[in-house]
């Protein structure tokens, strides 16, 4: 057995424990674990018999068990469908809504409970660790593709970019760089001005989009150098997500935006030491103007402007 498999059934073994599986009442009720399940779920979402079992993956006579005893208990009420007298409609009486409320309300506070001992970026993991794990083993069970979160690279705001884009920049200069709280308030600062000016044709943002997260970004400033310069802000791809050519692709379309708006320079603002990012730059046909010794982000570095001029073949 590898020692990653053995690591994985170690962890999800502990996690069943420590979620209250294994005792005799799972969430503070006295339930079994496929109760408390069936009145989240029903909680939910209108569900027969038949998807109940589908979503608990259990067969139709533990389902009938298991609905037979919450309706003993008077948590679930039964009731003749009106255009089919062979099905029946279920749901939560007053007592089952009251105590799936409870149970989420459990726990809702287990999990913020656990999360607020964890960084942001292990937050960040462990939300799209469990999804991705639960996501292989349905696709194991049924012998299929795992499905994957469509990456896509969209332009202008979105709710949470703000948000997203400064704790990309503040975690990895944080780990790698050890920037502290003026960079982060440096770039919250000027990320907030420049969403304020969006709707100008001059300016635009585009977000790398992976499901509900914001993996990526860069902007093009039209107007706070002026003289007919486009600044390029904002250049982040979360570290999960590199090496896919990620950070090329939002290049592309930035300097394709700067070029349609005959900028006749495009500048932008760094410090020696990334040197991915300056091959990517340089490769873009960027190249460096000026550096000096500077600390504008809160940590002394190489300051280093670069710049592009708009290629012959635009004008």
């Amino acid at each position: 057995m590898s020692n990653e498999i053995e690591a994985i059934r170690r962890a999800s073994r502990r996690l069943v424990r420590e979620l209250g599986f294994l005792g005799h009442g799972l969430a503070g009720t006295t339930l079994a674990p496929s109760a408390v399940h069936a009145l989240v779920e029903m909680a939910r979402a209108e569900l027969s018999g038949k998807e109940i079992a589908q979503l608990l993956l259990l067969d139709k006579s533990s389902v009938s068990r298991l609905l037979a005893k919450l309706s003993e208990d008077g948590l679930l009420r039964e009731e003749s469908d009106a255009t089919d007298g062979r099905k029946k409609k279920l749901a939560l009486t007053r007592k089952g809504t009251d105590l799936a409320a409870s149970i989420d309300s459990y726990a809702d506070g287990q999990v913020a409970r656990a999360l607020a001992k964890l960084d942001a970026q292990n937050r960040t993991l462990v939300r799209r660790g469990l999804e991705a794990y639960s996501a292989g083993l349905e696709s194991a069970r049924l012998d299929s593709p795992a499905a994957r979160p469509e990456l896509e690279i969209v332009s202008g705001y979105r709710p949470g970019a703000i948000a997203a884009i400064v704790g990309l920049h503040a975690r990895y200069y944080a780990r790698q760089w050890r920037f502290g709280a003026v960079f982060e308030a440096k770039v919250a600062a000027g990320l907030a001005d420049f969403v304020e000016r969006l709707g100008r044709q001059s300016n635009e943002i585009w977000l790398a989009v992976m499901g509900e997260d914001i993996v990526g970004s860069v902007a093009v400033d039209g107007e706070d150098l002026g003289d007919g310069r486009a600044h390029l802000r904002w250049v982040i791809v979360d570290e999960a997500m590199q090496g896919r050519g990620l950070g090329r692709q939002l290049l592309k379309k930035a300097l394709a935006f700067a070029d349609e708006r005959a900028f006749g320079e495009t500048h932008l603002w760094t410090f020696a030491g990334l040197d991915a990012a300056r091959a990517l730059y340089e490769r873009s046909g960027f190249s460096l103007r000026e550096e000096w010794r500077g600390n504008q982000w809160g940590t002394d570095v190489l300051e280093q402007r670069f710049v592009r001029s708009r290629p012959d073949s635009a004008i």
